[in-house]
């Protein structure tokens, strides 16, 4: 039976409204496991103020303070992880082996990096800039944070927008995707358990166009982040613009995978197997076009298609399988009919690329061969398990393929040629970019991208920037009431 979860977490505590009912129905098997009323733009007043009215209280603590509070969470996200992988499985379709392995230790790990990053607000150093005067710089959280999340990793986006908002002294208003609410609902609770005071950390569930639109425009937010499609991301910038708000957007992604001659064949098919079906290819910086050196075609796509055939595709609870659904059945109609149009117009399915019969939202390992430079598969984002293949005419082709695009999230290039490395990280245009790997982050570097996959930082302390406003504070050190710079404004008097 599904159980009925609440529409928010405010002031400490879960809530429920009179919004319209809503179900979270597992795309695995497409039943109904949990039901809800989701909140409405009215609620976002509500906890909008509550954030407002506890956040100087929580600014004002000190960062060793604010530091002791997440560490205590971090323990206790840890301490929940049964919980966790259960509902992140439940609600996404994610295999139970990714939520166990990546996405709760990769929580615990960014919440305990921000614990630590609570204590080290950096700046220049304080020193007399003028003779007359002593400078320094203030470093102060900028008020509450309004943050709307995706459904592709639910506690991860979650855990990125929060930690370092909280942090730095802010209150966070979060806004998850309605169709997986539940470990943001979780997470919420988790916090209050640990010792974020009451107003500080609140969830709203509800649909975008409402709630998170409401988030987006509203009076009381003073920093807007967003993760999400490009689309979606620029309505969220419009709705903040009105107003002046801050925002910080990560946006969609059209990852690069190039593998030049003299690359490690295997390497770079485990990678790009490994690179593309991560999270079912729900992922914005999954590998999605590999642009890959004549000589190596032929036996790159071997290797990667029948890598791929070997993926077990299935129950995404059973520790063995490797591949779970989509998200919904929507969406996979969405990346199925990328790819049906990408056959009629020529190119070649080599694996995978059939809906498959039966319940839940499932779609296979897909690769396809002899897609056009210009086709809607190669440079619009997919968003699902499919990898295109094409080759290039030497490294500035190689290098230039790769940059086209609206997209620069992230890249990876696959050589081993240390030379060759160093150019390709340098010219790819992208917020990061790996050499012979694909995927690995870390909580101490900043993920973000550049044009169409959006601006500003998660992750690392570079995050924290989002969040915080510089004050300069500049002291007279003369105690001279009638100063010489006074004369450009009137003619000082004789004394």
């Amino acid at each position: 039976m599904p159980r009925t979860v609440p529409s928010s977490w405010l002031s400490g505590s879960a809530h429920s409204t009179d919004g319209p009912e809503h179900q979270v129905v597992n795309p695995a098997t497409d039943e109904v496991v949990a039901t809800m009323r989701l909140a409405t733009a009215a609620d976002v007043d509500v906890a909008m103020a509550q954030a407002r009215a506890a956040q100087p209280a929580w600014g004002g603590l000190t960062p060793a303070e604010r530091s002791g509070v997440l560490a205590e969470l971090a323990r206790r996200i840890e301490g929940a992880t049964d919980e966790l992988v259960a509902d992140e499985v439940a609600q996404t379709g994610k295999t139970t082996r990714l939520a166990t392995e990546f996405d709760v230790p990769g929580a615990v790990d960014t919440t305990a990096f921000f614990a630590g990053a609570a204590r080290l607000l950096e700046g220049k150093a304080t020193a007399e800039y003028s003779a007359d005067h002593t400078s320094s710089i203030r470093r102060e959280p900028v008020g509450v944070v309004g943050t709307v999340t995706p459904w592709n990793y639910p506690l991860g986006m979650a855990i990125w927008k929060v930690m370092p908002a909280l942090a730095a002294g802010c209150a966070v208003m979060l806004k998850p995707a309605e169709i997986t609410p539940l470990t943001s609902l979780t997470l919420a609770r988790l916090a209050t358990e640990a010792g974020v005071p009451d107003g500080v950390f609140g969830v709203l569930t509800g649909t975008g166009p409402e709630v998170g639109a409401a988030i987006a425009g509203h009076r009381a937010a003073d920093v807007v982040t967003f993760t999400g499609s490009t689309a979606v991301g620029r309505q969220v910038m419009a709705a903040a613009a009105a107003r002046g708000t801050r925002v910080q957007l990560e946006l969609g992604g059209k990852a690069p995978f190039v593998v030049f001659a003299d690359a490690d064949l295997d390497a770079a098919v485990h990678g790009a197997v490994a690179g593309a079906l991560i999270n079912s290819g729900q992922d914005c910086t999954a590998a999605t076009r590999a642009i890959v050196a004549p000589s190596l075609h032929d036996d790159f796509v071997a290797g990667v298609a029948e890598l791929m055939a070997a993926v077990r595709v299935g129950d995404p609870t059973d520790p063995d399988t490797d591949m779970g659904p989509v998200v919904s059945h929507r969406h996979r109609d969405k990346i199925a009919g990328m790819v049906d149009r990408a056959a009629a117009a020529g190119a070649r399915i080599v694996a995978g690329g059939v809906v498959p019969d039966g319940p839940g939202a499932f779609y296979p390992p897909t690769l396809i061969d002899g897609v056009d430079e210009q086709s809607e598969i190669y440079r619009d984002e997919v968003f699902g398990p499919v990898l295109t293949v094409s080759t290039f005419d030497g490294e500035d082709d190689a290098l230039r393929r790769a940059n086209d695009t609206d997209y620069g999230l992230a890249a990876s290039a696959w050589t081993r040629d240390v030379f060759l490395a160093q150019r390709a990280s340098r010219e790819i245009h992208a917020g990061c970019v790996w050499i012979n790997d694909h995927i690995p982050i870390i909580s101490e570097m900043p993920h973000g991208g550049f044009g169409a996959s959006g601006f500003g930082k998660d992750m690392s302390a570079y995050s924290l920037e989002e969040y915080l406003s510089i004050k300069h504070v500049m002291s007279d050190i003369t105690g001279v009431a009638a100063k010489e710079w006074h004369r450009a404004v009137f003619t000082l008097p004789d004394r």
